[in-house]
């Protein structure tokens, strides 16, 4: 009896541990870094949800849009006050983070998912890894990330257009079109992978 109660227990705490992880929270952080570290926590996050397709592209510009900003904003900051934030910016800051954190708690848990149909949606696909494979690294900043998944957000839009008028399928001439779409879309993820810009550590 003792030994089920210690293992009960146990799962328990680990649990409580696992939801703590991955659910949002509103609680301050007292780690001087926790500005940096709670940017790179969400950046994983929202990584997460574009590799799984728990984020649509709208979803993700939308939030690596106010992460731009929030960033810009502890730069602005930072230069104004000798590379430091004063603990008034910092609660600001943490404030943000926290509805930026339940915002994407709530998009990777609503309805929406980002669905992939054939050879078109297969490229897609190949796109939204890449694009999260970059917010990972590193190699895309929230900005670059933002501009990057707006663009294929029209994509998605012109092909969820196209084959509504279509029952359903893409024509040909649709089809090289949003192949051509997609080149582009592709470049652009190149160029901002592999550019000076980095987001900031």
């Amino acid at each position: 009896m003792k030994r089920f109660l210690m293992v009960v227990a146990a799962s328990t705490l680990l649990t409580g541990s696992l939801f703590a992880q991955s659910a949002p929270t509103n609680q301050p952080q007292n780690n001087p870094n926790s500005v940096n570290d709670r940017r790179e926590n969400q950046q994983d996050r929202i990584a997460n949800g574009v590799g799984s397709g728990q984020l649509t592209a709208g979803e993700t510009k939308n939030l690596e849009t106010r992460e731009a900003n929030v960033n810009r904003e502890v730069r602005d900051d930072r230069q104004a006050n000798g590379g430091k934030l004063t603990q008034g910016e910092r609660n600001q800051v943490n404030q943000q983070q926290n509805h930026l954190s339940n915002s994407i708690y709530a998009d990777k848990h609503n309805a929406a998912q980002q669905n992939y149909k054939g050879q078109v949606g297969a490229r897609q696909a190949n796109q939204q890894a890449r694009i999260a494979q970059g917010i990972r690294s590193g190699q895309m900043t929230a900005g670059e990330t933002a501009r990057a998944e707006n663009r294929q957000q029209g994509i998605n839009q012109q092909i969820h257009a196209d084959r509504a008028a279509n029952g359903g399928t893409l024509t040909n001439a649709q089809r090289q079109q949003v192949n051509k779409a997609q080149n582009g879309a592709s470049r652009q993820i190149y160029r901002e992978k592999h550019n000076a810009a980095q987001q900031p550590k």
